[in-house]
């Protein structure tokens, strides 16, 4: 029987385990973070938060859900939607009625997004 060194057996367990963590789903191919830090840099807080891919034509759920964003304040929100998508579409609703819509917001190359007056 031959002998199997341990860096190969370090390195065939962790090409099993990605391959298992994308079957699962679980793992990016593309390896991009979609992570973005959402800062409110306005006198109002946003009380609705949306961000939908380019692909899609309709807004998705609320993102804040129960919760706002004062001014000052900031949220982190991963927008990996399984698409696979990096481009993406923002809406934020104010407390004094305004709308704010910001569109093809590269969500897999920026690291913070800014709402500002």
């Amino acid at each position: 029987m031959l002998s199997t060194s341990a860096p190969i057996r370090q390195a065939a367990l962790a090409a099993v385990l990605a391959l298992a963590a994308l079957a699962s789903g679980t793992a990016r191919a593309d390896g991009e973070d979609r992570s973005v830090r959402i800062i409110n840099e306005t006198s109002h807080t946003i009380t609705h938060f949306y961000g939908s891919n380019v692909g899609t034509d309709q807004w998705e759920e609320d993102i804040l859900g129960k919760e706002v964003l004062p001014p000052g304040k900031s949220v982190m929100i991963n927008f990996d939607d399984g698409t696979g998508y990096c481009k993406f579409d923002f809406k934020a609703k104010f407390d004094d009625g305004d709308e704010v819509i910001k569109n093809n917001i590269d969500v897999c190359q920026i690291s913070s997004f800014r709402f500002t007056e």
